[in-house]
């Protein structure tokens, strides 16, 4: 029975990832809700196996997926001339698979009110807030 409660906490990270890569992809990010959802849904599962049978050192398991994380930002942050892209989407990964370890601990409420207070970040246009034009990335002559 453990492990239907187990498949939950799983389906519910997974969902609260999902919720936040779709926000991604609406602004035409390369992270959408597939990626977010991996994220969340596999931190979940890492927290759970580590909490339920690796034994007394879960402490182990949490940190390599902090690294583990980490290294998957590394690779969408991209440099294009003076223009850095990806530091959004590196931290915003990092922060999903916080999310899906809280829910994995039974911090449901925590989970829930992180994923909206992302929400609020990921909807704010900080170029919009400085006053600046946003940078359009696609040409729209070649469509």
């Amino acid at each position: 029975m453990n492990e239907l409660y187990y498949f939950g906490q799983i389906v519910l990270a997974v969902v609260l990832g999902a919720v936040l890569g779709w926000q991604r992809e609406r602004q035409g990010r390369a992270a959408g809700p597939r990626t977010y959802a991996l994220v969340t849904g596999g931190s979940a599962l890492f927290t759970i196996l580590s909490l339920s049978v690796f034994g007394s050192d879960t402490s182990r398991v949490a940190a390599q997926i902090v690294t583990g994380i980490g290294f998957l930002g590394a690779g969408m942050i991209i440099r294009r001339g003076n223009h850095i892209e990806g530091l959004t989407t590196a931290a915003g990964l990092w922060m999903a698979a916080a999310i899906g370890m809280a829910v994995a601990a039974n911090y449901y409420i925590l989970a829930v009110l992180t994923t909206a207070f992302m929400l609020l970040l990921f909807m704010l246009n900080d170029r919009k807030l400085k006053g600046e034009e946003p940078i359009i990335s696609e040409d729209k002559d070649l469509e």
